[in-house]
C-alpha cells in the first residue's frame, strides 16, 4: 500500500511551486538541479525530496514530461523535422529525444508526426515559428567557442 504523501507546509510550497513554474517557462533551457534548487531557495537534496514527496515525481522526470508534451504539441502542428523539435524542447542528444518520447507516447516521434501530417490540417512552418522567436535555432558551432579569447 501506498504512504501518504507528505506533508509541506504552505511557505516551502510556495518556493516549490516557484521552481515548477520555473521549469515549465524555461523546459528547452539546460536546467539542472542545481540551478532549480536555487529557484526554489533550497538545497538540491532538500529541495529534491521535497519535490518528490510533494508532486510524487523528480524533477528530472517532471522536466523530460514537459518536454515530451510540448515535444507532442510541436509535431502536431509545425513542420520541424524531429531534429529540430529534439534540440526545440531542450534535447542535445536525438537518440535520447527519441528513446524518452517513445517510452511516454508508445510510438516514435516519426510515427507521431506522420499520423498527424496525414490529416491535412494546416500546418504552422517551422520558420514562422523561428523567426517570430518562439524556438531558437541551435547550431553546433553557435555552441563552441572557437577558441580562446573566443566569447
Amino acid at each position: 500500500m501506498a504512504s501518504a504523501p507528505r506533508r509541506v507546509p504552505g511557505d516551502v510550497l510556495v518556493h516549490l511551486r516557484r521552481a515548477r513554474d520555473h521549469m515549465d517557462r524555461h523546459f528547452a533551457e539546460e536546467l539542472d538541479l542545481d540551478r532549480v534548487a536555487a529557484v526554489a531557495g533550497l538545497s538540491k537534496y532538500h529541495f529534491l525530496r521535497l519535490f518528490a514527496a510533494t508532486y510524487r515525481i523528480t524533477p528530472a522526470a517532471y522536466l523530460a514530461e514537459r518536454r515530451i508534451e510540448r515535444a507532442q504539441d510541436l509535431l502536431r502542428a509545425t513542420n520541424l523535422t524531429v531534429t529540430e523539435v529534439c534540440h526545440a524542447v531542450g534535447y542535445s542528444s536525438l537518440g535520447s529525444f527519441s528513446s524518452r518520447f517513445t517510452e511516454v507516447t508508445g510510438e516514435t516521434p516519426s510515427a507521431f508526426a506522420r499520423r498527424y501530417a496525414v490529416t491535412g490540417a494546416p500546418r504552422i512552418p517551422g520558420c514562422h515559428l523561428f523567426m517570430a522567436g518562439l524556438l531558437e535555432r541551435r547550431s553546433a558551432t553557435a555552441e563552441k567557442p572557437d577558441g580562446p579569447g573566443s566569447p
